[in-house]
């Protein structure tokens, strides 16, 4: 069976894209599953993250990692597909041609919108893509802020959007940008706690999704 294709897109940059894909591809690894990162994002930070990976941990046969154009998404799919579990995929900051082909070679699309207006303004034209491509979407809330003004203001801004929402989402904690820095993912930096917890809820939804 060919790996389960997830592509994480968002057209506006630092909403949290790369921290979505590394901490499930972390949560799927402990889980005795292989993975496999392809990064179309030019500005490499998924990359960035693999080899700070490497040079503490050294090689995981189960987790591999390339690079591709978004042209070339499906010939790198094929090169892994029939090897891994789960293919995960992070996209660059922008909406247009290039990232429908992603999109369309995806078996789920997450969209991470953080807790502000502006995430919520640029998710549009992705969920417009996705629907194009007819690829099942899901918004993950991100950086979530409960009990602030501003956090409920984004939760109604994204309830009027007509896409589904995961049930699970990251909050705002400073250890997914301090796991994100050494390479690792937040179960790795604190296997017990909020963090643990989020991020294995998210999992298992999404492979619930997938029939992982």
């Amino acid at each position: 069976m060919n790996g389960r294709i997830i592509c994480v897109a968002q057209q506006k940059g630092g909403a949290g894209k790369t921290t979505l894909v590394t901490n499930l591809a972390i949560t799927y690894l402990s889980e005795g599953k292989s993975v496999a990162l392809l990064d179309t994002d030019p500005q490499g930070s998924l990359g960035k993250w693999m080899d700070i990976r490497e040079e503490t941990l050294g090689e995981n046969t189960n987790l591999q990692f390339a690079t591709a154009t978004s042209y070339g998404i499906s010939r790198a799919i094929r090169g892994v597909g029939s090897e891994v579990d789960v293919i995960l995929i992070d996209t660059p900051p922008k909406a247009d041609s290039d990232v429908r082909w992603v999109l369309r070679d995806s078996d789920l699309v997450l969209v991470p919108v953080s807790a502000s207006q502006a995430d919520v303004w640029a998710t549009h034209d992705i969920l417009d893509l996705a629907d194009r491509t007819g690829k099942p979407t899901h918004i993950v809330m991100n950086r979530t802020r409960v009990g602030t003004r501003v956090g409920e203001h984004v939760a109604k801004s994204v309830a009027e959007l007509e896409a589904m929402q995961l049930k699970s989402s990251l909050a705002n904690r400073v250890i997914y940008a301090e796991a994100l820095g050494r390479g690792l993912g937040a179960i790795e930096v604190k296997k017990t706690g909020a963090a643990s917890d989020e991020i294995r809820s998210l999992a298992r939804e999404v492979s619930e999704i997938l029939e992982l």
